[in-house]
């Protein structure tokens, strides 16, 4: 600590100095203040045994400043105004002269349907702000946010810490993704059929269950299990394996590999919801606002196009 915060100096006692400083008087300082003339007396001697020097002498019916009170006048005054000017003159935010880093928490999910579009979007509104993107999903993008490693994230959570805001972005269904050449699913294939087929899972914690085990309690035939849906693709296609996958990921990686097809999983639809969560703490950070809803913005873009693509 500071050996500055370990002095016993009330700040509000330069306030008092000041402005008997100015006034020359206990009296009108005290008028000005709203505060009793003892209580500025008072706070004159409290601030004269902290500073261990005097700092008025009377002449007549007035105060006026020693030569310690002179430097330390010189010294408080624009200290004093920096510290008002913080306090109550209102931030200013240029987007499109910020150069901010706003660290936001993406699952793979996200990273691969989300922060493409918001990096164009940002490209045009904010060109000079940056984005630091952080690996986080269901079981740590909750202790990012309360550990401040991250100002943003996008994903899913079951529960939301204490200081976390959850706004939702959109719900999104899923659906299987496979080669016809290979593999063969129905439009509307049950359940069983579904079941019966060979998969390939995403899990975050190196086992063979993923999302679809965790929510629906089913098992899968599950032949290869990744970390991350940025190989789905390559594995899916040239294989008889399936890929469960919500829509606007699906729907991205058939972009690039357009002979894919597309089926609606046999599970509830609008089952998986996509939100954006913040620190309460940051509510009045313009910088990671403006981000904020620019995510906003392209989740409800993406959610549209999605919707007219399934």
């Amino acid at each position: 600590m500071s050996p500055v915060y370990g002095r016993d100096l009330d700040l509000n006692l330069l306030r008092v100095f000041v402005v008997v400083a100015e006034t020359g008087s206990v009296t009108e300082a005290a008028r000005r203040l709203l505060l009793t003339q003892s209580a500025i007396s008072a706070a004159l001697k409290r601030l004269a045994t902290a500073v261990d020097a005097p700092l008025f002498a009377r002449s007549g019916r007035n105060l006026v400043l020693t030569t310690r009170g002179e430097r330390l006048l010189a010294a408080a005054v624009p200290c004093l105004d920096t510290l008002l000017h913080a306090a109550l003159t209102p931030a200013t935010f240029d987007p499109r002269q910020s150069e901010r880093a706003i660290r936001l928490g993406l699952s793979d999910k996200s990273e691969v349907g989300l922060l493409p579009p918001l990096l164009r979007a940002l490209a045009v509104d904010a060109p000079k702000m940056k984005i630091i993107a952080i690996p986080a999903h269901i079981r740590t993008a909750g202790d990012l946010l309360v550990a401040d490693r991250v100002d943003l994230a996008i994903g899913h959570l079951r529960v939301v810490p204490p200081g976390v805001e959850r706004r939702l972005l959109y719900r999104d269904s899923l659906v299987c993704l496979f080669d016809p050449a290979h593999a063969r699913l129905r439009k509307n294939a049950t359940r069983a059929h579904y079941l019966a087929a060979e998969h390939v899972g995403v899990s975050y914690d190196g086992t063979l269950r993923g999302l679809v085990e965790q929510m629906f309690a089913v098992e899968r035939n599950v032949r290869v299990s990744v970390a991350s849906v940025h190989s789905v693709g390559p594995i899916v296609d040239g294989s008889a394996l399936v890929a469960t996958l919500p829509g606007v990921v699906a729907r991205q990686i058939r972009e690039q590999r357009p002979h894919l097809r597309i089926v609606p999983a046999p599970f509830p639809v609008d089952s998986i919801s996509v939100d954006l969560l913040s620190r309460r703490a940051l509510a009045d950070d313009e910088a990671v606002c403006f981000v904020a809803e620019r995510i906003v913005a392209v989740a409800t873009r993406l959610a549209k196009s999605s919707s007219r693509a399934a």
